[in-house]
């Protein structure tokens, strides 16, 4: 090209602007870019006058193969249209950097991104100037960016042969080599479907005079595809709906914002399509006719791969406020969210001030209309509640959290549960910072004063109300897990578990005692034996342990030395009783022991009922002496109980009417070699009365926990319920 033909920049600095304007991040955003320009000047033309039936954009794919390989190598694309053309003013725009006077609130930042990803953007324009055809060439490239400060060289202008509008744009020299891969495996049949699904808005609005729009690939300058977008290919939109926004402004502190009079109507165009055409449901903006890449808006009432009666959806939001915050680099909205516009928040300045409309209202509002207008989706909003007020129930989440907190159809019941605890956390670290206050205003008390009682008894009482409320999620989470260890008690007992059904041994006992507590665990603190009794929890104990292998605070159950009447009869009938296993052994303390025994479900239990006495015989007799066990008190638990079964095989036994079990006040465990005898307190009770007794426990719980859903204000009566569970564990450790 000759330095005649170049075309300085003139109050614009290129390199700058290069420099500002990144390349985009979508690899065939210069196809984009051009195909935009193609459809605007088309609609230009056609609003002049020309004849819309005879309007069409052609593009062109080139690619060759090396002798050497079959490989497919990119060579150039070709973009050709029927629009107005570059006549002088569109060229003078061209050359002014951010003129929209074209229109389609088009900035003219598009060939920037040719000159990014492109070593030469080709032009040859016809166009009809006054009464005259002419042609234009210029080529679009970075070689006289750095000497130059220009963009445009190869500029020439002659007349006409043939009188006919039409714009050819040659791209060629890919200058990343990384994205030479996705141009080399770029088909007619890929571009088509990219163009339908970015431009599904435009090509909607104009499906009644679509300019012709053919895709070709070729292949060493031979015709491999040829494809067309036509009317058939385009969906008919399904609904159309306003959606009425508000702006914000900055309040006078700048602490927040303020809702003001000034009112902004977006549109939402929404589309049923077949599920084999379109692959996720989605809720996106539209910018100037083309969907915008980057998704900001989240569809909250029904997941991406959901389909219904065959169909996914599509919803585009749209309108001059979309498009007045498209940035240079087409796309990149400039719309912020509530909680990236307070990081930036400052003072209000001017009572006149326009504010910004919130991509978090726009989002809400969408999804709303979105339900309000499709039942069949709203149905899936009212099945995720269903399941989110589960996980409330279950876990006993904290219903003004999950209110505050915005849970998506998408989120996973892990992530609901991560929303509201981050939630939670906040608020307890907002109390914990109250309290610390309260605890620092102590320094400004003189006791000396005559307000003294007065201030001290105000800091004492705002403690009381801010420390039960920490206490009270503790708590909460606390009791939840029992909920759960309740329902799966429950189920174990109905034999619902998936263990249960497919093995051919029963397994239900194992089952139920390792749910009480795990086999060969020796911490009774990480079991479940509140389920038997509250106090369990807080004593030694051990869990289908060996006699011989049982220790108390590091110290062994059986004494070391059996005389030999002992050692005869341990061993005797071919067994060591040394090696027995009680399903539990629990020491309170002061010579008492517990012992309990579970049986499978279906076991009679007045089988069993002198198993305990034997346990509590063992240990009173064979021990170290030190430990002086005297006092025993023995659980039998089953589900196959029948009162008049126990009582025939031992008439020793009671009935505790209304109360569902059985018990025997005192039995006698004889102490041989000197020890005096012991005694033993029984108890025969079903499973289902644990299980019913501890619901009731924890529906008290639960109950006291979440009445009024954590008030500001505590009552009386729920700081006695609370400060009863947190302290009952110091009684019972102390009673041990």
């Amino acid at each position: 090209m000759g330095q005649g033909s170049i075309i300085e920049s003139t109050g614009v600095y290129i390199p700058g602007i290069l420099k500002d304007i990144k390349k985009s991040t979508e690899h065939f955003q210069p196809i984009f870019e051009a195909f935009t320009n193609s459809f605007e000047s088309i609609k230009l033309a056609t609003a002049q006058g020309s004849n819309p039936d005879t309007q069409f954009i052609f593009i062109e794919i080139f690619h060759s193969r090396k002798l050497t390989t079959s490989d497919v190598f990119f060579e150039r694309i070709v973009i050709k249209d029927s629009g107005l053309g570059f006549d002088d003013e569109s060229f003078k725009r061209l050359l002014r950097f951010k003129d929209d006077r074209k229109g389609f609130f088009n900035k003219g930042s598009g060939r920037i991104q040719f000159l990014h990803y492109f070593k030469y953007s080709k032009y040859v324009s016809s166009f009809c100037q006054g009464d005259a055809f002419r042609v234009r060439h210029f080529v679009l490239s970075t070689d006289h960016v750095k000497l130059k400060n220009a963009i445009v060289s190869g500029h020439e202008v002659h007349e006409c042969e043939r009188p006919q509008r039409e714009t050819i744009l040659t791209l060629e020299g890919l200058k990343d080599e990384a994205d030479l891969p996705f141009y080399n495996d770029l088909n007619a049949s890929a571009l088509k479907e990219m163009l339908i699904a970015r431009y599904i808005m435009e090509f909607c609005t104009h499906r009644n005079a679509l300019p012709v729009i053919k895709i070709a690939q070729l292949l060493d300058e031979n015709l491999i595809e040829e494809t067309y977008i036509c009317q058939v290919d385009i969906p008919q939109f399904d609904k159309q709906k306003d959606l009425v926004l508000y702006y914000y402004r900055p309040t006078v502190d700048g602490k927040d914002f303020e809702k003001t009079n000034k009112q902004e109507t977006l549109t939402l165009t929404t589309f049923k399509i077949k599920e084999h055409e379109l692959k996720r449901n989605e809720l996106r903006f539209t910018s100037k006719g083309e969907i915008v890449p980057r998704n900001l808006l989240e569809l909250k009432h029904i997941s991406p791969l959901d389909q219904i009666d065959g169909n996914r959806y599509l919803f585009l939001v749209s309108g001059k406020y979309v498009d007045e915050r498209d940035e240079d680099t087409r796309g990149m909205l400039n719309i912020r969210s509530r909680e990236d516009s307070k990081k930036n928040i400052r003072p209000q300045v001017s009572l006149f001030l326009e504010g910004e409309i919130f991509i978090d209202d726009i989002e809400f509002e969408a999804n709303k209309t979105i339900s309000s207008i499709y039942p069949e989706i709203a149905k899936k909003k009212e099945d995720k509640q269903k399941d989110v007020e589960k996980l409330q129930q279950m876990f006993l989440l904290n219903p003004k959290t999950l209110h505050a907190v915005r849970i998506s159809i998408n989120d996973t019941e892990e992530r609901i549960l991560e929303k509201v605890y981050a939630a939670d956390a906040k608020n307890v670290a907002k109390k914990d910072a109250e309290i610390k206050k309260k605890i620092d205003n102590l320094e400004d008390i003189d006791p000396a004063s005559s307000e003294y009682p007065q201030k001290l008894n105000g800091i004492a009482s705002d403690l009381v109300r801010l420390i039960p409320l920490q206490n009270r999620t503790a708590l909460t989470h606390y009791v939840a897990r029992r909920k759960l260890v309740l329902e799966l008690f429950d189920r174990v007992l109905q034999r619902e578990l998936e263990a249960q059904r497919a093995g051919s041994r029963n397994i239900d006992e194992k089952l139920l005692h390792n749910v009480i507590f795990q086999q060969s665990s020796d911490r009774p603190e990480d079991s479940d034996l509140w389920l038997i009794n509250e106090d369990f929890i807080y004593f030694r104990g051990t869990s289908d342990g060996r006699l011989c292998d049982i220790k108390i605070d590091g110290k062994l159950l059986l004494k070391k030395d059996f005389s030999a009447e002992e050692e005869q009869y341990l061993r005797s009938s071919g067994e060591d009783r040394t090696l027995k296993r009680p399903d539990v052994l629990l020491f309170p303390g002061e010579g008492k022991c517990i012992i309990v025994e579970f049986k499978n479900p279906d076991v009679s239990i007045y089988k069993h009922l002198h198993q305990i006495n034997r346990y509590a015989y063992f240990i009173r007799n064979f021990t170290e002496p030190t430990f002086n066990f005297d006092t025993f008190y023995g659980y039998l638990i089953g589900e196959n109980i029948e009162p008049r079964d126990v009582r025939s095989c031992d008439g020793n036994f009671l009935e505790a009417y209304n109360f569902g079990y059985l018990f025997k006040p005192r039995d006698l465990i004889v102490g041989e070699d000197g020890r005096r005898d012991g005694s033993l307190y029984t108890e025969v009770i079903k499973y289902s009365t644990l299980l019913a007794r501890a619901k009731k426990r924890n529906e008290i719980f639960i109950s006291k926990l979440m009445s009024g859903a954590l008030p500001e204000s505590i009552s009386e009566e729920d700081d006695t319920v609370i400060l009863n569970i947190a302290t009952s564990g110091r009684k019972s450790r102390a009673g041990a």
